[in-house]
């Protein structure tokens, strides 16, 4: 296998490691002021995800550093594409952290858990938006730069992919503070998850139908029936209590579609509406050198990481009660 194909594949999975884990904390942030009844509840739910949300971001920060180092003509025209999407997606991260370290040390919670909704609410929508452009292919010209304007972004593929993503997350994060949490909190997340899982039924069926139609292959309707499947069965699993079924389910749902997504990309990392100026595996691709140093570290470092994550999960695994 050449390497541009491992680090394609490889890539696809630091994505999709980042939205199976960073999703259910988008999740939790988008239901906080739904759940959270009172400030002992508002403050349970972000106990859930307070040991893991940073570690949960690192895969976004390798994802774009192996972006920026295996296919640096990638980078270079999707960041300066996409500035100001990007850009504000960085910023309700930004805002979104800050809101999680400081509104434990403040007299008032209120602000912070907005700004916590907010900075969870934006990427969970905009992630949507972006990469549903990725797949359709953006205006490029025989440079590989980008020559559209913001609207060309927000056309009706792209805002569907933005509702369903969001959709998807947040009946992630009803699954996860179902599973992690004990009582009322508990059941509220349940109802939760039903209503947002027929939306993401619906919605993700919707935008993965249309992407299949536009850019799928075979192997990809495949995918898709998983997705389908996910969703469907951490529908039936939450509404037998079995919480952690439920959230395997949804992950599995969420790897699905990234699936449908790298998998109908494929050989293109930045499809152009004119192909001929689209931007591939082979044409933005760094030297081989370089793809090999990086093969090499990656082997090296990412069981290390992958054994530390999964051990600071199991540590912090124990339902969480509400205190007041």
């Amino acid at each position: 296998m050449e390497l541009t194909t491992v680090w394609f594949l490889l890539i696809a999975v630091l994505w999709t490691g980042y939205f199976v884990l960073e999703g259910f904390d988008f999740g939790v942030g988008v239901l906080l002021p739904f759940l959270g009844r009172d400030e002992a509840e508002r403050g349970t739910l972000t106990r859930a995800i307070g040991p893991v949300w940073d570690g949960n971001e690192v895969w976004l920060l390798v994802a774009g550093g192996a972006t920026f180092a295996a296919f640096p003509e990638w980078y270079a025209t999707l960041f300066s594409g996409f500035y100001l999407p990007l850009f504000l997606i960085l910023l309700a991260l930004i805002v979104r952290g800050v809101a999680l370290e400081y509104r434990s040390k403040s007299d008032s919670t209120r602000g912070w858990d907005h700004a916590f909704f907010w900075g969870s609410l934006g990427p969970a929508f905009l992630w949507g938006v972006a990469f549903a452009n990725i797949v359709r292919g953006v205006p490029l010209d025989a440079r590989h730069e980008y020559t559209g304007g913001l609207f060309d972004l927000l056309n009706p593929y792209a805002l569907l992919g933005g509702a369903a993503t969001l959709a998807l997350f947040t009946l992630h994060g009803a699954v996860f503070t179902a599973l992690k949490t004990t009582g009322e909190l508990r059941e509220r997340a349940r109802t939760a998850a039903r209503w947002t899982g027929l939306a993401a039924l619906v919605l993700g069926g919707a935008f993965l139908l249309v992407t299949q139609l536009m850019t799928g292959t075979a192997g990809t309707w495949a995918s898709v029936a998983v997705a389908a499947a996910g969703i469907a069965g951490a529908l039936v699993a939450t509404l037998r209590g079995r919480d952690g079924w439920a959230f395997l389910a949804n992950a599995a749902a969420i790897v699905a579609v990234t699936v449908t997504l790298f998998g109908g990309l494929w050989p293109d990392v930045m499809p152009a509406l004119d192909p001929a100026n689209s931007l591939t595996v082979h044409n933005a691709a760094s030297t081989p050198y370089t793809l090999g140093v990086m093969t090499w570290v990656a082997a090296i470092f990412t069981p290390v990481v992958l054994a530390y994550q999964a051990w600071t999960y199991w540590v912090f695994r124990r339902r969480l009660t509400v205190t007041p």
